[in-house]
């Protein structure tokens, strides 16, 4: 039986070898595209490893992300509007963005990112199954920052092209992986840069379940030069100092906050930024 994974990236697939746009105009468009922000940058400015700030303790940098809904947990916030929700992510302290464009199983969109785009500084990852050359130039185009690469979907000359195509465009590369294989084909398979990171997700994207203890697990085993980024299953400030502790530079983290009552204060929860400034108020 097909997993989540599977279905997944079998439809993108479908879907690229029936785009019978041309890759060289692909190319040229993304290649006109100025770039802005630098993800990677922004997030080792307020990594707990790399930051100059010497005052302990430095909480994980916050990615928030931007999703309408997901295979595991249905509908989050399908009216959501991804500018206002930009605009909430980024007053609560959020560090960068992730917005999902996959629209089949999703419900983002390329529309999500550029109103997102439109109404915040901060710089964007393009959440989605890249499966072929046109979705990185693709990506550049819709003014992402950074694009997600999953080692799980894809071949190892598919990983190392990719790669190595979002670097020339100027974009940061997440490099997405579950378990100590993949590390070793992530390090091994992807163009060499300064603004690799390396994600470790906790959701098994085979059954979707949660496994909170993965990424500490598989911290050690990063090298220490590279980001390295928890996603999946981070629900509280407790959590997420625990991943600063044990060398995450970032968390990225979704339904917590789509779900949220008020996303600006939930961000700064997670990001302990609340309990200093009610430690102010006292």
């Amino acid at each position: 039986m097909p997993s989540y994974l599977d279905e997944i990236v079998s439809f993108h697939r479908r879907l690229a070898d029936e785009d019978t746009r041309s890759l060289a105009d692909l190319e040229a468009n993304a290649h006109a595209v100025v770039k802005h922000n630098s993800f990677a940058e922004a997030l080792r400015s307020k990594s707990p490893r790399m930051s100059v700030q010497s005052t302990p303790p430095l909480m994980p940098a916050v990615i928030a992300e931007f999703k309408r809904r997901s295979p595991s947990k249905g509908l989050l916030a399908l009216e959501a509007d991804p500018a206002k929700v930009a605009g909430e992510y980024e007053l609560g302290g959020a560090t960068c963005l992730s917005v999902l464009t996959d629209e089949h199983f999703f419900g983002g969109s390329a529309d999500d990112l550029l109103a997102a785009k439109e109404f915040t500084r901060l710089p964007i990852l393009r959440k989605d199954f890249i499966v072929s050359d046109a979705d990185v130039y693709d990506t550049k185009i819709m003014g992402a920052d950074a694009l997600l690469l999953i080692v799980a979907a894809l071949h190892k000359n598919e990983l190392f092209r990719f790669s190595k195509i979002a670097s020339e465009l100027g974009m940061s590369v997440l490099v997405e992986v579950h378990d100590e294989q993949e590390l070793d084909i992530s390090l091994q398979y992807t163009f060499q840069c300064k603004d690799k990171l390396i994600g470790v997700n906790q959701r098994n994207l085979e059954t979707f379940e949660v496994d909170t203890t993965k990424a500490q697990q598989m911290s050690a085993l990063i090298p220490d030069d590279l980001l390295k980024v928890a996603e999946s299953g981070i629900t509280s400030s407790l959590d997420a100092a625990r991943l600063g502790e044990c060398g995450f530079d970032a968390v990225l983290v979704g339904e917590l906050f789509m779900k949220a009552n008020d996303r600006t204060k939930a961000v700064m929860a997670l990001s302990g930024k609340m309990e200093k400034l009610n430690g102010r108020r006292r």
